[in-house]
């Protein structure tokens, strides 16, 4: 129960604001290098402003009211080795689920493994690593959709018009990052953007609202991308659309606060049934949260590459 001042809170004078709704912010990253070092080929290492322990993100949940998470394991940093998500989720105690970084010759029975801790999926960061480092990932593609887990694709520009392709053959389903990532210039019909709207009609693919300032030319509130933002809540509707904060916000060109992120959600959302869908219903159902979990002790920390749950994940699952 907030207090208000004056006597008041919350509850006394029937406000809601979006930071006592339910909500699932899913995508976000936890990087640790005092418990899990940098993988030294990681493209990138994240600075101290954009490091944090399990327990400093938990409190960040807490405080802001996000009942879960889908943390997305980074390229920057980490590249292939998931030991910081695994601990998390394994922390975590059935709030949280993952998505892993792997390499394409990853084998189902790999996948199952990560399944079982509590990743839905693995990422293809074309973004970063470019359509090419992707295109031998058949089975890889192949074996996600068997077992009914997601690819999560972040694309940048026009990328879509040659990664679509790739993710067609194997009926996979997706996760598109950041919206898409258009070029705000560009206009609503530049081909990557509008073959994502078209991508709409397959049931197969779904859009993260987040990570507006890689789709913006301007400083927050970003209203540069709010019409992308409008397209893409249209054309896939809320029951496929999901919010993410992409909180530590690597390598961000301004300041970005967590609690602005959330609240611009009001804004670009106004309708309090959409919204819900977006922050709360459609995450539930596509990736299986429970709200019967119990968080373990995250002030521990875990020993040498190894998680509580007893396997060796020194290296890569």
């Amino acid at each position: 129960m907030r207090a208000l001042g004056f006597g008041c809170t919350l509850s006394e004078t029937g406000m809601v604001t979006i930071y006592d709704q339910p909500k699932i912010d899913c995508h976000n990253h936890l990087l640790d290098p005092a418990h899990f070092g940098y993988s030294p080929g990681a493209w990138y290492h994240p600075v101290a402003n954009e490091q944090g322990t399990a327990h400093q993100l938990i409190d960040l949940f807490d405080a802001y009211g996000t009942r879960h998470a889908l943390v997305v394991g980074p390229n920057s940093g980490y590249d292939t080795d998931n030991r910081c998500v695994l601990d998390f989720l394994a922390r975590g105690g059935g709030r949280f689920k993952g998505v892993a970084v792997v390499d394409n010759n990853t084998s189902r029975s790999q996948l199952e493994r990560l399944r079982e801790h509590g990743v839905i999926g693995t990422t293809m960061q074309a973004a970063l690593l470019g359509v090419d480092q992707f295109r031998d990932t058949s089975a890889l593609l192949r074996a996600l959709a068997e077992l009914d887990m997601f690819v999560d694709v972040q694309v940048n520009g026009d990328q879509l018009l040659e990664m679509a392709p790739i993710l067609e053959p194997s009926g996979v389903r997706v996760l598109i990052d950041h919206c898409g990532r258009p070029v705000p210039s560009a206009g609503l019909d530049q081909p990557g953007f509008r073959r994502l709207l078209d991508l709409a009609s397959s049931g197969r693919y779904f859009v993260k609202i987040s990570g507006l300032v890689k789709c913006s030319a301007q400083t927050y509130p970003w209203q540069d991308s709010w019409p992308y933002v409008a397209a893409l809540l249209e054309a896939f509707t809320p029951d496929r659309c999901m919010w993410g904060s992409d909180w530590p916000f690597l390598r961000a060109p301004e300041r970005i606060d967590y609690g602005l992120v959330l609240a611009l959600v009001e804004r670009l959302i106004p309708d309090p049934g959409d919204r819900r869908k977006v922050l709360w219903d459609t995450p539930t159902r596509l990736f299986g949260f429970d709200d019967n979990y119990s968080v373990r002790d995250v002030d521990r920390p875990p020993g040498p590459g190894r998680l509580d749950d007893g396997i060796d994940h020194l290296h890569r699952l």
